[in-house]
């Protein structure tokens, strides 16, 4: 089957998305998975706000919209009577710096589709039916050195660091024999990994066997239900929460507290079980719901891998951690996971940056793993608390952090070169998530947002100030022929800019220098230099006479620029 550079295993929205990632850099990626079809379940509700941005990006962002609903406000019930409303989501709305003011409920199996036809158009296809048994990460023949590893996911990860891109391989082997031949590896194959069990990695944690719901995908008789609401009946004895399915007429979302046995052990979720839960709960008659499917027991797993690299072979989403459902945090923070991993395995892949960027991978996404596991146990227990009071329900769940528009990486290695910055100063800082901003195309005059700007799979060098010149020049000439680096001057509504290159935006409204902390000082010379990642985290916010700061940072990720072109004995050098 010849080499591929990365094979995904799981076509779940974080393999799905970290392939339309790679695809787009003009990476050969295989997507396989075990199920023999497109599984339809009944589980995530859909993207937040952050998650949105990164779809947006991907160029599916308007066909999400299109395909699902705007959160809806919760109606809470107790003893069949509704008692509270509450809509977690009233206030918030779109601001300059953040497109997307809420998430957006969308069946998880609507946002796959829509995924996997972003992927064919890159000629990619799932493969179904495919499941991984084994991994052995070896070294080519012509490489010098000793440490080839067999076996399932062995040798330890130092025998693989710091070899180019295409030096060592991982050979994959199916249920039916050898399933090809891959530079890098990675497990996006859910909470049960086989990637991760045949690498060895542990998964901590716990699992609350007493904490457990059912859930399915149910279809209520028309009109018995408002479908602008999602309803909520939390009893002293048990729960039912149903909340209709974005495009379809009669489907919902059936969540609830399981039925028991005599000895108080939960039961398997059945239809008649359903219907007598709703019968229970509600003041809806059993036969009200006329069908159900995609019937799960879902159980409060808060686990995580204590790594998420071994070698060429890495873990995203749920495969690398679970947690508490309170808050929807599962999906996203899996699809956060493939947004930070995909440009830097595109870099390494393309020969640019040095294999040790993937250590960032972990060293970024492991802590806010670990946060996120925290946060959501917290949700649950304010959510479990709540219900307890007439009137509570889900909406203790959602909170600012759950939109994942504050989540960054200051910690990082990769958040270098921050300016000086007091406390309470604005503007992001070094690892922070880049504000999104409304501006003008300074040559046609066209509306556009940074957010565009940043879009596609490349770096973004922005300069403000007439300071900015200079550097946004020699960044230009080094990396111009090279798509992976654009720079993009921020001219203040009131600069001159006759002369502006293609690209560079006006701050009109002022939008973007609120966002970034930069108003114009005194010095007309003055200027600040901010390098944007691909995933649109802040690089690097330096004075812009620090020319050397940017191209330390850009030479760690993108490489020389066009003076390795001209002498192969260079990059080297620079390593």
């Amino acid at each position: 089957m010849g080499m591929t550079d990365v094979l995904i295993v799981g076509a779940g929205p974080t393999g799905l998305v970290l392939a339309c990632d790679l695809a787009r850099r003009g990476a050969a990626v295989r997507v396989v998975d075990r199920s023999p079809a497109p599984p339809r379940t009944s589980r995530a509700k859909g993207p937040n706000p952050r998650s949105l941005e990164i779809l947006d990006d991907l160029g599916v962002a308007e066909e999400v919209l299109a395909a699902g609903s705007a959160p809806l406000p919760m109606l809470k019930y107790r003893d069949r009577r509704p008692v509270a409303e509450a809509d977690p989501w009233a206030d918030s709305a779109p601001s300059p710096d953040a497109r997307y003011g809420r998430g957006w409920l969308i069946a998880q199996w609507r946002l796959e589709g829509i995924l996997r036809d972003r992927l064919a158009g890159y000629d990619v296809r799932v493969e179904p039916g495919r499941e991984v048994v084994g991994l052995a990460q070896g070294r080519n023949e012509d490489e010098s050195g000793s440490g080839s590893g067999s076996g399932s996911g062995s040798g330890s990860d130092g025998d693989y660091r710091g070899h180019g891109a295409h030096g060592g391989h991982v050979d994959v082997t199916g249920v039916d024999g050898p399933a090809g031949r891959a530079r890098y590896v990675v497990g996006c194959d859910g909470a049960h990994s086989s990637v991760r069990k045949l690498l060895g990695i542990p998964f901590e944690g716990t699992t609350a066997e007493d904490q457990v719901m059912v859930c399915g995908d149910v279809d209520l008789a028309d009109g018995v239900l408002d479908r602008t609401r999602w309803h909520q009946w939390f009893d002293e004895d048990g729960a039912v929460m149903l909340c209709p399915i974005p495009g379809t007429r009669t489907g919902w979302w059936f969540q609830a507290g399981p039925e028991r046995d005599g000895r108080g052990r939960p039961l398997a979720p059945t239809a008649d079980g359903f219907r007598r839960l709703l019968a229970h709960h509600t003041a809806l008659p059993g036969r009200a719901l006329t069908r159900a499917e995609l019937l799960s027991t879902y159980r409060v797993n808060v686990r995580m891998a204590d790594r998420f690299r071994a070698g060429r072979v890495l873990l995203a989403g749920d495969a690398a951690h679970v947690h508490a459902i309170a808050g929807g945090l599962g999906m996203n923070t899996g699809i956060q996971d493939a947004f930070n991993l995909g440009w830097k395995l595109g870099l390494v892949l393309a020969g640019h940056a040095d294999a040790e960027l993937l250590d960032t991978y972990e060293e970024e996404r492991l802590p806010v793993a670990a946060r996120t596991l925290d946060l959501t146990s917290e949700r649950l227990r304010a959510t479990l608390e709540a219900i307890r009071r007439p009137g509570g329900g889900l909406d203790a769940a959602i909170t600012p952090d759950t939109t994942g528009l504050g989540v960054g990486y200051r910690w990082s290695s990769l958040a270098a070169g921050d300016r000086a910055q007091e406390a309470g100063e604005p503007g992001p800082r070094a690892g922070d998530r880049a504000p999104d901003a409304p501006c003008a195309d300074a040559t046609t005059g066209e509306r556009t947002r940074l957010h565009r700007v940043f879009a596609g799979p490349g770096t973004t060098v922005l300069g403000f100030g007439p300071g900015s010149a200079a550097v946004l020049r020699e960044t230009a000439n080094a990396y111009g022929g090279d798509a992976g680096v654009r720079v993009c001057r921020v001219y203040a509504a009131h600069e001159d800019r006759a002369g502006a290159e293609p690209g560079a935006v006006v701050d009109d409204a002022g939008h973007v220098a609120a966002a970034y902390g930069t108003e114009a000082s005194g010095d007309p010379a003055a200027g600040t230099v901010v390098i944007v990642r691909p995933d649109h985290h802040v690089g690097v916010l330096a004075p812009a006479d620090d020319a050397r700061s940017v191209r330390e940072y850009l030479r760690r990720l993108h490489g020389t620029g066009r003076s390795a072109e001209r002498s192969p004995g260079m990059v080297d050098a620079a390593r």
